[in-house]
């Protein structure tokens, strides 16, 4: 495929990264008690380890202008020296903290069947697979949303960012704002972040790699969509129930 051929197979799948079940997560239909599954659970599948993910395709990769780019993004999600003053995954940890959840819980999480399967597939892609597919998997999928056509095409719809008083931990379940620096460091870099995910996957991955960056992003969203039932199912939430609730 061509390049503009391997750009629009990227977001066709980007586009698929939706669930059904995160309105529940966002409108504040997820019980208080069983909020703590969702957070563990991405805790364990991908926060705490995301910059190990983001090094493994750094140091897979023979190009140094690709390195230099992953190497930016490493370095703020391990220390948070560009932006956020603090390595990412100890900012997550102010969401639980805010809400008083027991830390301890993140210490030893068990992951769902579907949460075990999907971080598999992505110590899986990230390590055995190419510098191509990790970077992509790490870079443009995890990081990515479903509003990814917006940082090729300024006319396409944005990911909404409402105030941070309106996040849905503030607003339904009482999250001080102070806690969402996570938040507020991602909308700081991720601008970037997601430009840079692009141009590597656009001038650098080489066109012998573009069918298989596309099928692992197309398993990756498979796998990232069970994952999301089996948090769903364990945080109560239903697809009647949503329905009934909507």
């Amino acid at each position: 495929m061509d390049v503009t051929e391997f750009q629009e197979a990227l977001l066709q799948q980007m586009e698929r990264k939706t669930h059904w079940a995160w309105p529940a997560f966002t409108g504040g239909l997820v019980r208080a008690n069983k909020l703590h599954i969702h957070l563990e659970q991405e805790w364990e599948v991908y926060v705490r380890d995301f910059p190990i993910m983001v090094g493994r395709a750094y140091i897979q990769c023979p190009i140094a202008e690709v390195r230099r780019e992953l190497a930016e993004n490493l370095y703020e999600e391990e220390t948070g020296g560009l932006a956020a003053g603090k390595p990412h995954p100890e900012l997550f940890l102010m969401y639980p903290r805010g809400l008083g959840m027991d830390l301890e819980r993140f210490v030893r999480v068990e992951l769902l069947h579907a949460a075990r399967a999907y971080r598999a597939y992505i110590d899986d892609a990230t390590m055995n697979r190419g510098w191509a597919v990790a970077a992509s998997i790490a870079t443009l999928f995890i990081e990515g949303t479903a509003y990814e056509r917006h940082e090729l095409d300024e006319l396409a719809p944005a990911r909404p960012q409402p105030p941070l008083e309106e996040h849905p931990l503030v607003k339904h379940y009482g999250l001080p704002v102070e806690c969402l620096a996570l938040t507020k460091a991602h909308r700081s870099v991720e601008g970037e972040h997601r430009k840079a995910a692009w141009r590597v996957m656009l001038h650098h991955v080489p066109a012998s790699d573009r069918a298989q960056v596309v099928r692992a992003m197309s398993q990756a969203v498979d796998a990232w969509r069970a994952y999301r039932d089996d948090v769903a199912k364990a945080c109560g939430i239903t697809r009647d129930a949503l329905a009934l609730a909507g």
